[in-house]
């Protein structure tokens, strides 16, 4: 019991999700068809409405989601497969040792030069940052990926350089930097133990 106190939520995290793997498949608890696809169905219902109120607006709306659910077909797949490679080639104890709790100044550089090096919006981190939480990355690291990942993208920095000029790109580098690394000390301390465990066992069930 002791020990389990003196742990940090990171290490805890780990722990359950070590566990969690263990169980095996067969302890997960399927959710009801209808709880798991109820956005989904929820957004059905919503344009289905708006048809039978204003076709006009409907057939907008049903246009933009078209396009957004194209635009997610041919970006996720990739990721998808991505995450297989990870899952398979690297294993979890390298991953500790580079970018686990203990991992200090190498962790947080890994988390910016992953989450810059990525392609694709900000939708397809969270299964990256899921598969990282499963090999166990540290919270904060994996919150410094999130944040690279939207913000320090290296395409981005290049063509804002070649754009908007090398002062410019430079300034707004650093700037977001500096703010990756405030968001992630303020969610670190706004959220529990029990929170961050509870976020490493949701990961665990993907």
């Amino acid at each position: 019991m002791k020990n389990k106190q003196n742990q940090t939520p990171d290490q805890q995290g780990a722990q359950g999700m070590e566990q969690k793997m263990k169980q095996g498949p067969g302890s997960k608890k399927q959710e009801p068809l209808l709880k798991r696809y109820r956005f989904f169905l929820v957004t059905a219902a919503l344009l289905i409405t708006l048809n039978l109120i204003n076709p006009a607006q409907g057939e907008v709306a049903a246009v933009i989601t078209g396009k957004s659910l194209i635009e997610m077909l041919t970006i996720i797949p990739p990721i998808f497969l991505l995450l297989g490679l990870l899952d398979v080639w690297v294993p979890r104890e390298m991953l500790i040792r580079h970018m686990g709790p203990g991992s200090g100044i190498r962790g947080v550089f890994l988390g910016i030069l992953i989450g810059s090096a990525a392609a694709g919006p900000l939708y397809g981190a969270f299964p990256v940052a899921a598969v990282l939480m499963k090999k166990g990355a540290s919270f904060k690291n994996v919150m410094i990926f999130l944040g690279a990942w939207s913000t320090t993208k290296i395409p981005m920095v290049l063509f804002e350089v070649t754009s908007l000029g090398a002062k410019f790109a430079l300034t707004r580098l650093v700037a977001s930097l500096v703010g990756i690394f405030i968001i992630t000390a303020v969610v670190d301390r706004m959220l529990s133990a029990e929170e961050k465990f509870g976020i490493y066992e949701k990961a665990a069930e993907l």
